[in-house]
């Protein structure tokens, strides 16, 4: 049978496991994470979620409220950082989370909330020691509990008109000095603010506002020419699109983006929005050769 019922989804993914299973070997690797996710399922159960599925490394849970979801995610962190065997080993998670309407059939979700979710936990909107959410599932929850919230902007979710607005849930105890925010976006200083795209390569420096469009291969036509075979004529584009810089890879080898301190992403044939800083590789991962990368620093204005 099939029921329609609004529920918070959330996702739980173990950040860097493939470096895990690279350091550790399979074996022990494979018990790390299993344990993991075991101490998520014990957090989810202890605020009256139910966990629906573990895939590979990530968790699957629903909760009835947005408020269970949000009180399990930041558990969940807090849980981890206080095992010395997890802290060990330098594990971590990201957790992205959604409130809505969902199907719940045969124990299991389906549904436009479950594909929200899963793109909030995606690594190329939450990033490690992160909780991800829309601005509708944490709305009237902050005033009522104090937590705090960062507005990440906008991003989009395969299947929606629209952009959805993101924040980040502030966790971490240390945090004191960060102002809460009770709304997620002031439109006002939104339609005011004025961005800005920074990038090095090799002694060259690009400064892109919200009308440039940004092109980088081997043609030399791009406005950043990389002569290596790796890199495709015309390999990837940076524009001003939905309110963010976008990144998108148009070649054959793909595009690796490392954002702050994650673990690199590989963006093949698609687009990754960037945020704050980090590095760009073109046709290769980062560590072949540290003078191919492209830096990046993203400001709001």
């Amino acid at each position: 049978m099939t029921e329609r019922r609004a529920l918070t989804i959330l996702f739980a993914d173990v950040s860097g496991s493939t470096r895990l299973f690279e350091t550790r070997g399979d074996v022990v690797a494979r018990q790390i994470v299993a344990a993991v996710l075991e101490a998520l399922a014990e957090v989810t159960r202890r605020h009256g979620g139910c966990v629906i599925k573990t895939i590979g490394d990530e968790i699957m849970c629903t909760f009835p409220g947005a408020l269970n979801g949000l009180l399990a995610a930041t558990d969940m962190h807090r849980r981890i950082k206080a095992d010395e065997a997890f802290q060990h080993d330098n594990v971590a998670i990201r957790v992205g989370l959604h409130h809505g309407e969902a199907l719940v059939e045969a124990g299991d979700v389906f549904g436009d909330a479950v594909n929200v979710a899963a793109r909030m936990a995606d690594k190329t909107l939450a990033r490690r020691d992160q909780i991800v959410t829309t601005a509708s599932t944490v709305e009237g929850v902050t005033s009522v509990t104090g937590m705090r919230i960062r507005s990440l902007g906008n991003a989009w979710v395969q299947g929606k008109q629209a952009p959805l607005e993101i924040v980040d849930v502030l966790w971490q105890e240390d945090l004191a000095p960060v102002t809460t925010v009770q709304r997620v976006m002031q439109s006002e200083q939104a339609a005011t603010a004025r961005a800005r795209l920074l990038l090095r390569y090799r002694g060259l420096v690009f400064e892109l506002g919200e009308d440039a469009t940004f092109s980088m291969g081997r043609d030399p036509a791009s406005s950043l020419v990389v002569e290596t075979e790796w890199v495709s004529r015309n390999h990837a584009l940076i524009e001003w699109k939905r309110g963010h810089f976008m990144f998108a890879d148009r070649s054959t080898n793909g595009s690796w983006i490392r954002m702050g301190a994650d673990h690199e992403v590989l963006v093949h044939r698609d687009e990754v929005h960037l945020r704050r800083g980090g590095s760009i590789c073109l046709g290769q991962a980062h560590g072949v050769n540290e003078a191919d990368l492209v830096h990046f620093e993203c400001s709001d204005g």
